[in-house]
């Protein structure tokens, strides 16, 4: 079953080394799927090689490109929002570096346009999920973050910073993108935190994942701060507020 009406969201910053080995990877795999590049002023030349790939695939490779290295989450949400404006009933994330495998597109597809599931989640730590070319202490990192975030949320995801998603138009629709505040690891967290306490049916897809071999990592240590104080504000947020986007207001005739 091919993957029909999804945008896959792909932020870049200096990934000149990747997108263009990238993207005709994911159209060889999925001719019907389309691809918006969100790049942040890389001085790497990546928004000028998208531009030149565009004649190979118009109508179906778009770029946005914006001033400034703005972070991640504002990269997806900025994506995600050009998707609702549009027709596209699954929103798909995805890294640019190749650690996201596009022969696994089809996978988180089928559990939301088949089986049914509102989200699903490219996850290295189910049944069949693995990490390859990761040092032990960063594996061990990013295992004991994840079951750090579940004793804080009561989460049932065991892959809580995943990148790689696919979601229904749905549940990007009910999320008020606005209250979304975390802009790196910490924002893949809350997008999962907001979709689990909103009833949405998450599905995690086992999924081998492979450290980049062109570039270099955005991982810092501000980042995964980020991530370890703003689980426990995110936790503390949600007694008094909901992420559900407000009914607009009705006026009067």
């Amino acid at each position: 079953m091919a993957i029909l009406n999804s945008l896959i969201v792909i932020p870049t910053f200096n990934e000149v080394d990747n997108i263009g080995k990238l993207i005709p990877e994911i159209f060889s795999l999925q001719p019907e799927a389309h691809v918006l590049i969100v790049d942040d002023d890389s001085p790497d030349g990546t928004a000028n090689l998208v531009i030149e790939m565009q004649k190979q695939f118009a109508g179906k490779l778009f770029l946005e490109q914006r001033t400034g290295k703005q972070g991640l989450g504002t990269a997806y949400i900025f994506g995600f929002t050009w998707a609702l404006q549009r027709h596209y009933q699954f929103i798909f994330e995805m890294d640019a570096d190749f650690s996201h495998s596009p022969k696994a597109l089809q996978s988180l597809y089928d559990a939301c346009a088949v089986k049914g599931y509102d989200m699903s989640i490219g996850s290295r730590y189910v049944k069949g999920g693995r990490v390859l070319n990761w040092p032990a202490d960063r594996v061990l990192m990013s295992y004991y973050a994840s079951v750090y975030v579940r004793l804080i949320t009561w989460m049932p995801v065991q892959d809580t910073t995943a990148g790689f998603v696919c979601y229904k138009r749905s549940v990007l629709e009910t999320i008020d993108l606005d209250k979304i505040k975390f802009i790196g690891y910490a924002f893949q967290i809350e997008m999962k935190y907001a979709a689990h306490t909103l009833g949405f049916k998450i599905k995690e897809v086992p999924i081998t994942f492979v450290d980049r071999v062109e570039g270099s990592s955005k991982m810092s240590r501000g980042i995964f701060k980020e991530a370890v104080i703003g689980v426990l504000k995110m936790r503390w947020s949600s007694f008094s507020s909901s992420y559900r986007k407000s009914a607009p207001a009705h006026t009067a005739a």
